[in-house]
């Protein structure tokens, strides 16, 4: 059997009201235990950008770790944990974002993208983009080349791809 999209969303596990009330959390985690929909997701992200040269992925953690990693293996090419802050042993720049109460911080290390390198971003979620938003500073801040964002998950009705305008392809497998 072949596998589509829209088998990959019938994976995803729909927990009403986490983290709270009001809240629909679409879980990840009952997709990437089967490995097969784990490969067509991996399989489906780097096809979107296989004619395009790319020296790195940056991952956001945690989850885009996830993606990232298998992606890098799977299109030749370095991979960047994009961390939370104090996480990284060596020098840093680092890049905040707001949240919806307060704000919070990313970081790469300071020497992680040589100057024109191509980087592609990967996480497992797009919602309102401000992590991703933060993440594409951070990449230019280093000298990079930002061809794009990959996202297993677009929230729409939040509207995060509308910061991401000049962060080049964006990509995002499933949309709810």
């Amino acid at each position: 059997m072949t596998m589509t999209i829209e088998d990959v969303k019938n994976k995803i596990r729909a927990v009403a009201d986490f983290p709270k009330p009001g809240i629909i959390f679409r879980d990840i985690t009952t997709g990437i235990k089967d490995a097969k929909t784990l490969q067509y997701m991996i399989d489906y992200l780097c096809e979107q950008f296989k004619d395009t040269k790319i020296d790195y992925i940056a991952g956001i953690e945690s989850r885009g770790f996830i993606f990232g990693m298998p992606m890098a293996y799977k299109l030749n090419c370095g991979f960047i944990p994009v961390r939370k802050p104090n996480k990284l042993p060596a020098q840093t720049i680092s890049e905040s974002y707001g949240l919806e109460y307060g704000k919070d911080t990313i970081e790469i290390h300071k020497d992680a993208i040589e100057e024109g390198a191509n980087v592609l971003i990967v996480d497992d979620l797009l919602a309102t983009g401000g992590t991703a938003q933060a993440a594409c500073k951070l990449v230019k801040r280093a000298g990079g080349n930002l061809i794009g964002m990959a996202f297993l998950i677009e929230l729409e009705d939040l509207n995060g791809r509308e910061k991401l305008k000049d962060c080049g392809k964006i990509i995002s497998m499933l949309k709810y």
